[in-house]
């Protein structure tokens, strides 16, 4: 039977650690971490689920807010302009057709619902 030299075998386990702190380094996300910031918050101070847009139209009857919008990091969305279903009207009487704003949407029931929405500041 063959016995395995305890150097190679050390060799071998070092030569693939920074491989495995590589891969795991690029799995974290890094919107939540760094110097200052809270924990979830993106470095200009919104939270990171909140996505910055602008709004085209408004539909109140149908509760449906056309956005132009950029990623939207939480559901794996490149920007563009689309129509959303709001959870609550209301969030409907707080902007208007022209406004940037900051919103965050969500999978809901096979769409996708802006749960929150407000005026860029």
């Amino acid at each position: 039977m063959k016995t395995f030299n305890p150097f190679l075998i050390a060799l071998a386990f070092a030569a693939t650690a920074p491989f495995a702190i590589s891969a795991h380094a690029q799995a974290m996300d890094h919107s939540k971490m760094g110097g200052m910031n809270m924990p979830g918050m993106k470095m200009d101070g919104m939270p990171a689920s909140m996505t910055e847009g602008e709004v085209r139209k408004i539909d109140k009857e149908a509760k449906k807010i056309t956005l132009k919008h950029g990623e939207i990091k939480n559901l794996d969305m490149p920007g563009m302009t689309m129509v959303f279903l709001v959870k609550d009207a209301a969030l409907l009487d707080k902007v208007k057709a022209g406004d940037k704003v900051t919103f965050t949407a969500e999978k809901a029931d096979g769409a996708i619902v802006v749960t929150a929405i407000e005026a860029a500041k």
